[in-house]
C-alpha cells in the first residue's frame, strides 16, 4: 500500500518540512494541514506549506489515509482526541515526537481501534514555527519507526516508504529503547544545554556582560541548543523522565569521576577520555550526520 492523502496536524519546523518535503519529493501525494494557531495557518497558507491549509482539524483528516501529528508530545492525546471522530477508519496514525512509549499510549488511548504507528524523524533545529520549516529537512537523517507488537506489516511497510521518500533512512525500533537511546543522544545534550546557559545567565549580571560579549564557540553552541522550542523540550522531559533520569545519574556519575581527575592532577585519565570522545565525533562525520566544515557546516537553514 502507498499514501495518497496526508494530515498533517500542526504546521512548525516539523510539520511545515513534512509539507514542503512532500510537495517537492511526493507530487503525487495531496496534503492537508492544521494549526490550532489562527496566524500559524495564515503563515502556512501564505508560504504553501500544505496543499490545503484547512480551518478546522476534523476538516483536514476527513478524506486522509495519513494523519502524522506535529504537536507537543504533551499535547497529543488531546488533539487526537479531539479529532477521533472524524479520521477514517482506516487512516494510519503517525507522530515526529521524540519520545515515543509514551505517545504510543497516548494515541493509542484516544484512537481505539485506528493503526497507530509512531515515527520520530531524528532532524531539526532550534528554530520553530510555520516559518522555520524547508522540504531538505529530512534529507539523509534517520527516521525511527516504533511500530506497536502485532502491527500491520503492509501498513509499518508503507510508512517507512513515505519517509524513505522524504530523504530520510528509515530504522524500526522498539519504542522503549528508542526513548533509552534518545536520551543519550538528544534529551541529556539538552538538559545540559538548558543548564550551562542558565548558569551563565546567572553570572551574567555579575560579569557585567562578559559571559555574553566573549562567548567562545563551545558556548555558542550550547546557546544555540537552549534556543530549541521550550513547549516541545518541556513536555519531552516530562513524557521520558525514567529514561532521562536513568541517563542523568549516569552522567552524574562520570562528571564527578572527572571532577576527581582534574583535582588529583589526573592527566592520563583526562586525555584518555578526550581521546575517546574525538573518535566518536569523527565517527558520526564519517556517518553523514554532521559536517567537519568550520561551525559544522550549518546553513542558514540548518541554523
Amino acid at each position: 500500500m502507498s499514501f495518497e492523502r496526508v494530515a498533517i496536524i500542526g504546521l512548525g519546523l516539523l510539520g511545515g518540512s513534512i509539507g514542503l518535503a512532500v510537495q517537492d519529493r511526493l507530487p503525487g501525494v495531496a496534503t492537508t494541514g492544521w494549526d490550532r494557531d489562527p496566524a500559524t495557518r495564515a503563515r502556512a497558507a501564505e508560504r504553501g506549506l500544505v496543499g490545503t491549509v484547512c480551518e478546522t482539524g476534523a476538516e483536514a483528516v476527513a478524506q486522509a489515509d495519513l494523519v502524522i501529528f506535529c504537536v507537543p508530545v504533551g499535547a497529543i492525546g488531546e488533539v487526537a482526541g479531539e479529532l477521533a471522530s472524524a479520521i477514517p477508519a482506516g487512516a494510519v496514525i503517525s507522530d515526529v515526537g521524540s519520545s515515543k512509549q509514551s505517545v504510543a499510549e497516548a494515541l493509542a488511548k484516544a484512537l481505539p481501534g485506528h493503526t497507530v504507528i509512531p515515527a520520530h524523524p531524528v532532524a531539526g533545529t532550534e528554530r520553530s514555527g510555520p516559518d522555520a520549516g524547508f522540504a531538505s529537512l529530512f534529507l539523509g537523517r534517520w527516521c525511527i519507526v516504533t511500530p506497536p507488537e502485532g502491527a500491520d506489516a503492509a501498513k509499518v511497510a508503507a510508512l517507512s516508504a513515505f519517509w524513505e521518500g522524504l530523504g530520510a533512512k528509515v530504522e524500526l525500533m522498539d519504542a522503549q529503547h528508542h526513548d533509552l537511546v534518545l536520551a543519550v543522544t538528544s534529551h541529556l545534550p539538552h538538559l545540559i544545554a538548558y543548564t550551562i546557559v542558565g548558569t551563565a545567565s546567572d553570572l551574567e549580571g555579575v560579569t557585567q556582560s562578559e559571559v555574553i560579549k566573549y562567548s567562545a564557540g563551545g558556548f555558542r553552541d550550547f546557546t544555540r541548543i537552549a534556543a530549541s522550542d521550550p513547549t516541545m523540550w518541556r513536555d519531552v522531559f516530562l513524557t521520558n523522565k525514567d529514561a532521562v533520569l536513568e541517563m542523568l545519574q549516569r552522567f552524574s556519575e562520570d562528571l564527578t569521576a572527572l571532577q576527581r581527575a582534574i583535582r588529583w592532577g589526573d592527566g592520563d585519565t583526562l586525555f584518555d577520555l578526550f581521546t575517546r570522545t574525538r573518535a566518536i565525533r569523527r565517527s558520526i562525520i564519517a556517518e553523514g550526520q554532521d559536517d567537519a566544515r568550520p561551525d559544522f557546516g550549518r546553513s542558514d537553514h540548518a541554523g
